[in-house]
């Protein structure tokens, strides 16, 4: 008797059961690959286990640990927390613990050293864990309870969810990106479109995706609601992982009759730059109807878990080079990872942002939480290459926040407008 077809979570969550197969709907314990942990959740997480009287994690080997939400602390709870963080890292005997001076905001630091791969399970106690579905892994937040027990047990529970099929063709215009494909997603199917579902991208235009375009997507995939977002893993994935000496992993792909709850097309050669504006990341519109608003940028931020990758910062640079920051408006660079601030100090690409004006920091989550290092005040607007736009997301409450490219965010910054990138490219 013919098996069923499968997709590609489906395939990746039943081989982590012990099970033939899977389908949507169903509760299955899956063994988890990697566990990621940060300042914020973690510490939460560690107090459980201590008092349940469970001192020891599953496999230390299979644990990394970074401080990233608020790098350096900004005040002596988040010192506290990171100390809690530090100490425990040590006590159980993690390796993979990347300190300040050689850490990063944890979704972009674990694929940068080679941490996830295709085939694996991966959990954090954070919602834009899904990014590392763009390795062909089946990667989910969870909560700080859920990482409590992954943590003792090396393994957790899952409803399956169903897939949704998002198909994107087609070469994608100037100034147009992985940021902007996204966006125009979700101003489709919305904020609840994919709720608890897997968004598996296909198509040519995700093919001809750097990895740093494909990890935008799936990172935003949390965005529309997603329980994960995924993408098959190619000769991309691998020679990206290969620059990382990492060539033994287990590949899987959806079968060719799978069956997916919606599917969603979409023509990369009709999209224009996008920016969503307040306060839903589902409110995108091309860049012709937003510029004639004349909207003024008392803030533009380029950083993120979603776009302050090497990539973003050289597609920013090229719109910075040999031009200036308007007055009136300032404007912040924050590479994700430490590795990624040193490449693009080598690159020139400081230098550029500095003398246009703009301030570069240590990598940081910081102000895309209204953490610190950027956050906004009364009144105030920001274009921002982060994930959220929610009221209060970057600061005050009656503040305004605006999702666009690196490419749309340094265009704005240069003329103190919500501005289309292609008059500078």
């Amino acid at each position: 008797m013919p098996t069923q077809p499968q997709t590609i979570t489906e395939k990746l969550l039943a081989a982590h059961s012990g099970r033939e197969r899977v389908m949507p709907g169903e509760i299955v314990n899956a063994a988890i690959d990697l566990v990621v942990a940060h300042e914020v959740t973690t510490p939460p997480a560690i107090r459980m286990l201590k008092k349940l009287g469970l001192t020891k994690v599953f496999d230390p080997a299979k644990i990394v640990v970074t401080p990233d939400h608020f790098v350096p602390n900004k005040d002596i709870q988040t010192a506290m927390l990171t100390k809690e963080l530090r100490e425990w890292a040590t006590e159980q005997g993690i390796e993979n613990y990347y300190e300040l001076g050689n850490h990063g905001i944890c979704h972009a630091l674990i694929p940068e050293n080679g941490h996830i791969l295709p085939g694996m399970t991966a959990v954090c106690a954070d919602s834009h864990t899904t990014t590392l579905g763009a390795f062909g892994a089946f990667a989910t937040g969870i909560g700080s309870t859920d990482l409590a027990a992954v943590l003792a047990a090396g393994e957790l529970w899952f409803r399956v969810p169903e897939s949704i099929k998002v198909e994107i063709s087609g070469a994608v215009g100037e100034g147009v990106y992985a940021k902007d494909l996204m966006l125009y997603l979700i101003s489709q199917i919305g904020v609840d479109g994919a709720r608890y579902a897997a968004l598996e991208f296909t198509g040519s235009t995700i093919d001809a995706l750097s990895m740093e375009g494909r990890m935008t997507l799936c990172n935003m995939a949390i965005e529309a609601g997603g329980k994960s977002g995924i993408v098959a893993a190619d000769q991309t994935t691998r020679a990206y992982l290969e620059l990382r000496g990492k060539q033994d992993f287990t590949t899987y792909e959806s079968d060719p009759e799978a069956h997916y709850m919606q599917t969603v097309s979409i023509n990369a050669e009709t999209l224009e730059p996008i920016v969503a504006l307040p306060h839903l990341p589902s409110n995108g519109r091309f860049i012709g109807e937003v510029e004639p608003m004349g909207i003024h940028v008392d803030q533009a931020y380029i950083g993120s878990c979603t776009n302050a990758r090497i990539e973003d910062l050289r597609i920013a640079a090229n719109i910075f080079k040999g031009r200036k920051v308007a007055k009136g408006t300032r404007a912040m660079v924050v590479p994700a990872t430490s590795n990624i601030w040193k490449q693009a100090l080598r690159e020139g690409l400081l230098e550029i942002f500095a003398e246009a004006g703009c301030v570069v920091s240590t990598a940081t989550c910081g102000a895309c939480l209204g953490g610190h290092m950027g956050v906004l005040g009364d009144g105030e607007t920001c274009i921002s290459s982060t994930n959220r736009n929610f009221v209060g997301r970057m600061g005050s409450p009656k503040s305004e926040v605006y999702l666009a490219s690196p490419a749309t965010v340094a265009a704005s910054a240069i003329t103190g407008r919500i501005t289309d990138p292609r008059i500078f490219l």
